[in-house]
């Protein structure tokens, strides 16, 4: 399918307010569609369907495909190209706005998009907060993101604390800007995300694993005593005590911290009464 012309003939240009960069290319759409691991009884939710290129491949694979689109002006685009497949059910919404576990009713299912900059971490959100969780996202990211989801102590960030929470991310695909229309002005990367049934560290709750953790990076270029500690509203020097009965140097900063390690001082926090400081 070439994007371009599609879209020229439905007299539709692309919104760079919607970071939107459709894919297009036959060898990246297959790769994408690969990395998801569909099977024959599969449910997918697709984020972000755009003109229906990638669509077109889950469909040839899962028994359901749910696409979802925000921009009404590809509805008719979508519905066109996707007139063959009774599998497929198009929905115009803003996912963030989606319920997704009345959406789903419970099923079993994988995530695939394409995620603009700007709404990645929301959406990451918004699909961990489901009460039924996808088993598996694959998500097509600006390389810079994608390195951000799977970095290690010493480069993490509440991105990349968040993801590997949740799930075991992984670069699959690495992507040029040529695979897109309109061009965009850097390089992309698909991200395979695979869900824990649980978090892989222990904690006491998830508001206040995260509300740790967000305060721990509310001021990263601070140490750890300092920004947890305005974070939290307690002393620095009560957030030094804290860190030091986790085993962790208060002069650290939260970039260096590993999973475990924040989960550590949830379980300390929570232990002296988080609920005191919790909104």
């Amino acid at each position: 399918m070439n994007v371009k012309y599609l879209l020229e003939k439905m007299d539709i240009q692309p919104k760079k307010s919607l970071g939107q960069n459709f894919l297009q290319d036959p060898n990246a759409l297959e790769k994408i569609a690969n990395a998801a691991d569909i099977a024959p009884t599969d449910t997918v939710l697709e984020i972000g369907a755009g003109t229906g290129t990638l669509t077109v491949k889950l469909a040839q694979r899962a028994a359901q495909v749910l696409a979802v689109e925000i921009d009404e002006r590809l509805l008719p685009v979508l519905h066109s190209q996707l007139r063959d497949f009774p599998n497929v059910r198009i929905y115009h919404a803003d996912i963030l706005q989606v319920d997704l576990d009345a959406l789903l009713s419970g099923r079993p299912y994988l995530v695939v998009a394409n995620l603009p900059y700007y709404i990645t971490s929301k959406i990451l959100r918004h699909l961990f907060e489901a009460r039924n969780k996808a088993r598996r996202l694959i998500l097509t990211v600006q390389q810079e993101v994608a390195e951000r989801l799977v970095a290690v102590p010493g480069e993490m960030s509440l991105l990349s604390v968040s993801a590997q929470f949740y799930g075991k991310p992984r670069i699959v695909a690495r992507l040029s800007p040529s695979v897109f229309y309109p061009r965009p002005e850097v390089a992309s990367a698909v991200v395979r995300i695979d869900v824990y049934d649980k978090p892989p560290v222990e904690v006491p709750d998830e508001q206040v694993f995260f509300h740790v953790v967000s305060a721990g990076f509310g001021q990263k270029r601070k140490q750890l005593k300092n920004s947890l500690g305005n974070g939290l509203a307690i002393s620095h020097t009560a957030a030094a005590d804290l860190l030091m009965r986790a085993g962790i140097d208060p002069m650290r900063r939260a970039e260096t911290l590993s999973l475990e390690e924040w989960a550590t001082i949830a379980r300390l926090f929570a232990a002296q009464g988080a609920h005191l400081f919790v909104q």
